[in-house]
């Protein structure tokens, strides 16, 4: 059988269903430390901004997460992807039972001690990553933003709860706003590769302005050009309906910041921020997400991390004030 993304990733040839895992915890750290070192996203851009001490933990956490999304799509099959799914559920339902059946496992459960953080984010996750394997359309937006909830919502919350903050309904709520917004940027963003890859159209029926859309749609994606221009205009119609639909969120997310520790802000902020400027790129392309995939620059990526990074010596400053004054 030729080894998937998930399989490589996982390594489930080592550490796969009915194989048992006899790594110690530091032999686990250093797996999903390795994992989250090894690929290309935010988070290492994100770590100079995590305290030193919970670097393990946020790797952790990340590993699973990772893995989870791999063993969602990455797999080969939907069948494969399931049954599977059902296997790192189980893992994680086992936490604390003394058995493990892969690092991940190994490593997240003194995190999940430490921090006294409940299975039901974790669960979430995967059974968001179940539902991508039965549902490829969505009749409304409110049906979109239940799969956030379970698909984005629980990261900010286990984020809150990794750096010891407030667990309060208006903090969680404001986490949810800004982890909904950037899930639904995504979904703007990714339009065509979704479709492509996924064969998955996140842009809610309730939205569409065009007759057979979703096969027009399809179309567009394939040829990588739209078949008339009403379509296109349609298309532009129904992203910018969409994107001001999400602004309020990444508004009222924006409420977070001040009940926060000054010294986690930026890490934060620089989440909420990444969003915002995706979704002013996704204007600025005339909200044509079908024909290509906008990108924040590099140069764009710098100066929100140099943005956060004097936001961060800012709140270091601010702090020391506060502290001789006392």
């Amino acid at each position: 059988m030729r080894l998937t993304k998930a399989d490589r990733t996982l390594e489930l040839g080592r550490y796969g269903p009915e194989l048992e895992c006899t790594c110690t915890l530091s032999e686990a750290q250093a797996w999903c430390m390795q994992l989250a070192r090894g690929h290309g996203e935010n988070f290492s851009v994100l770590s100079g901004f995590v305290p030193s001490s919970l670097l393990d933990d946020f790797a952790a956490v990340y590993a699973f997460c990772r893995c989870a999304d791999d063993l969602g799509d990455e797999c080969g099959s939907r069948e494969r992807a399931v049954a599977l799914l059902g296997w790192w559920r189980s893992g994680l339902e086992a936490i604390g039972s003394g058995r493990s059946s892969h690092p991940v496992f190994t490593a997240l459960a003194p995190v999940m001690a430490r921090h006294a953080m409940p299975l039901k984010p974790f669960l979430d996750l995967v059974s968001a990553f179940e539902m991508d394997q039965r549902v490829s359309r969505y009749a409304t937006w409110d049906e979109l933003i239940g799969y956030c909830r379970l698909s984005a919502d629980p990261v900010g919350r286990i984020v809150l709860m990794l750096l010891d903050e407030s667990r309060d309904e208006a903090a969680l709520a404001a986490s949810d706003s800004i982890c909904t917004g950037l899930q639904l940027v995504n979904h703007w963003q990714d339009v065509r590769r979704d479709f492509l890859e996924r064969g998955r159209i996140y842009l809610p029926a309730d939205a569409w302005q065009e007759e057979l859309f979703a096969e027009r749609l399809a179309l567009t994606c394939q040829r990588g050009f739209a078949p008339d221009r009403n379509f296109l205009s349609a298309y532009r119609a129904t992203i910018r309906l969409l994107s001001e639909r999400t602004w309020p969120l990444f508004e009222s997310g924006g409420e977070l910041l001040a009940r926060l520790q000054p010294k986690h802000r930026p890490l934060i902020w620089l989440f909420r921020e990444g969003g915002i400027q995706t979704l002013q790129l996704i204007e600025s392309w005339n909200f044509e997400t079908c024909l290509a995939r906008p990108r924040l620059t590099a140069f764009t990526k710098i100066r929100l991390l140099l943005q956060a990074r004097w936001s961060s010596a800012r709140a270091v400053r601010s702090a020391r004030r506060e502290m001789h004054a006392a």
